[in-house]
């Protein structure tokens, strides 16, 4: 029976990967909120809101065609690159906390990037469609393969799944950068006070944890894959 049997009757053992990328996913996501929470509650000695800061630094840049606007939503912040806009949640626009002002200056990160052409960002949206479309076809694909014992169908899942590991495995030093960007800015920009930005960068690095807990999870996700082909080669 091989692993046939076990996929279909709940007895798959490597659904252990899929539940472990579950967990790191779901602790790093509590933990941001729990970090952001914190830092909502204190305010900046500037008293600058998000709005207010995204707009000081993308005037700092020369940036005088990129929008902030708000957007609905907790922790829905965003650059978008098409429309050259920073979307700041409700948590973010129009407060002065710590928090607010770290996510802002994040997202004026990636404007910045934008303007520059970091390469890791142009790569990031160049991989975008490929990534969307393999993570949406990899396990009706691999499914179909493991059903069926046609293992072109296997290797043809898990080289669609690869585009979505590509994508979070770009994401991440592209994520790190922008937070790196925030900080030098706030600072430059005299918007947060020197004993100020350890809270702004705890909130960013609690963000950044939920990247890298995506791109474990993903490529738990690939391991997993692979354990199933191979158990399907040996039958």
């Amino acid at each position: 029976m091989g692993y046939f049997g076990p996929v279909f009757y709940g007895m798959d053992p490597t659904v252990l990967l899929l539940v472990a990328g579950m967990v790191l996913s779901l602790v790093a996501s509590a933990r941001l909120k729990r970090i952001f929470s914190v830092y909502s509650r204190i305010s900046s000695a500037s008293r600058m809101t998000g709005a207010q800061t995204a707009q000081r630094i993308l005037s700092m840049a020369g940036l005088s065609d990129v929008q902030v606007c708000a957007v609905s939503g907790h922790l829905t912040d965003h650059y978008d690159p098409r429309s050259r806009t920073v979307r700041l949640s409700e948590s973010v626009y129009g407060q002065t906390s710590l928090a607010a002002v770290g996510v802002a200056a994040h997202e004026c990160g990636h404007a910045v990037q934008h303007q520059v052409r970091y390469a890791p960002l142009r790569w990031r949206s160049a991989i975008v469609p490929i990534a969307n479309f393999g993570s949406g076809l990899s396990w009706p694909v691999f499914l179909v393969g493991l059903v069926t014992s046609i293992r072109p169908f296997l290797y043809l899942g898990i080289t669609l799944f690869l585009g979505a590991v590509l994508f979070q495995l770009v994401t991440l030093p592209v994520e790190l950068n922008a937070s790196a960007r925030a900080l030098r800015l706030l600072t430059d920009g005299g918007i947060l006070a020197e004993q100020e930005i350890p809270g702004a960068r705890k909130v960013l690095r609690a963000a950044a944890l939920t990247y890298v807990a995506a791109l474990a999870s993903s490529v738990l996700q690939l391991i997993r894959l692979l354990i199933l082909a191979g158990g399907r080669d040996r039958e």
